[in-house]
């Protein structure tokens, strides 16, 4: 296997960025023609990540049959019930048994090794059967897994001959964990240049490795006039916005939140509940009783204008909403992170100085001193700035585009 070093690094580096107008020519050459995305529907990321590499690859090629499928949903709606609400129910109810069973899955330990074989093992029994059929009928000549169960299924059978096109694995975290990691997977598209390191050390050479950076909706790199949008919005063009977000199922300590900012006329808050219905009618009922101004939403098609017209995030580290917040330059301040893949992403945030942790108690504190100081605000939302990806979804289709064309070669 390849070593990586910095020189080798560097090169790479220099080259993917040189060499992005040559991308964009030779895409119209090299273009997705019949793909199959394969995602899960839990929480509302990974499905985002797929609509934002179909988006583009319609951009590239308006002819092309692109496919999304709720993998569990299509297959075995048992496992969707079982896997996933098992997995949704310990998120609410056991998020440290959940943090626990995530580390141990790390680098090596049990839970990476034996028990992931598996549990792999249990889903192609359950799930593979439709999936075959499905694939023998459609004919892709590459598939796309935005979550790492289907990534598994799909590399099974890939070991077994099932499929021989090339399969790519797009991680949508600031992370590489092991759930992610199987040998039969061509390439990787990953969130930063900074995990590569962490792909090569699981055994993934660097050339199969892209990081064109998590791919989203190529609206959120559009800058827009923020007090335009304020307006437009309904709020007041002259005060500070603050955003409060749970991710798309309104997870985490929003109302609190609320409550504990509500109080002051310092700035005002938009706050997105997500798919929680019930959480939306609680933080309406709260919103009427507070000092400041308040705008409540359920679940939007618009978060890229909320963002946009947002001075700082209060919120989760979901890896989608911190690719999004980058593309939009939005500081986030980050609150109760999920033990697991939540906080490695806000140890990532917080590392290159685009967010910051937060305990609840302190978050009034920490925000009206940066209000006070402009300039923390600034740098903050500079580095984020600087991180930021808005065009992933364009360059990860580019880069497939191309795997593509040296696989038909072939």
């Amino acid at each position: 296997m390849s070593q990586w070093c910095g020189s080798c690094w560097a090169n790479c580096k220099l080259s993917y960025y040189s060499q992005r107008e040559i991308w964009k020519r030779v895409s119209k050459i090299s273009k997705l023609n019949r793909v199959l995305i394969l995602s899960v529907t839990v929480g509302a990321g990974h499905m985002r990540t797929a609509e934002a590499v179909k988006k583009a690859a319609l951009s590239a090629n308006p002819g092309a049959e692109v496919v999304i499928l709720d993998t569990f949903r299509y297959a075995s709606p048992f496992l969707e019930r079982v896997v996933l609400g098992t997995y949704m129910e310990m998120l609410k109810m056991s998020p440290v048994i959940y943090g626990y069973l995530y580390r141990q899955a790390e680098h090596g330990r049990p839970l990476s090794g034996r028990g992931k074989t598996e549990f792999n093992r249990i889903l192609n029994i359950l799930a593979a059967p439709r999936l075959v059929k499905y694939i023998g009928d459609f004919k892709p000549e590459s598939i796309i897994c935005t979550h790492p169960f289907p990534l598994g299924i799909v590399s099974y059978m890939k070991k077994k001959g099932t499929f021989k096109g090339p399969v790519f694995g797009v991680i949508t975290d600031y992370t590489i964990h092991s759930f992610w990691i199987f040998p039969e997977v061509d390439y990787y598209i990953v969130g930063s240049e900074k995990l590569v390191d962490q792909c090569v050390d699981y055994g993934i050479a660097p050339q199969q490795v892209c990081p064109t950076g998590i791919p989203i909706n190529p609206e959120f790199g559009v800058r827009c006039d923020k007090r335009k949008l304020k307006e437009q919005l309904g709020l007041d063009p002259e005060l500070p916005a603050i955003l409060l977000m749970g991710g798309g199922l309104g997870m985490g300590p929003l109302e609190s939140s609320l409550k504990t900012l509500g109080d002051s006329m310092d700035y005002q808050l938009i706050c997105v509940a997500g798919s929680n219905k019930t959480l939306h009618e609680k933080l309406s009922r709260v919103a009427q009783s507070l000092s400041c101004l308040v705008k409540v939403y359920g679940f939007v098609e618009n978060i890229h204008q909320l963002m946009a017209a947002s001075d700082f995030m209060v919120g989760k580290a979901g890896g989608l909403t911190c690719a999004e917040a980058m593309a939009q330059a939005l500081p986030i301040f980050i609150i109760d992170p999920l033990p697991g893949q939540e906080e490695r992403n806000t140890e990532f945030m917080t590392a290159a100085g685009a967010g910051v942790r937060v305990e609840e108690k302190n978050l009034t504190g920490v925000i009206q001193s940066c209000l006070a100081e402009p300039d923390k605000i600034k740098k903050m939302a500079e580095a984020a700035a600087a991180l930021g990806k808005p065009d992933a979804a364009r360059d990860a289709v580019d880069f497939i585009a191309r795997a593509i064309e040296k696989a038909r070669a072939v």
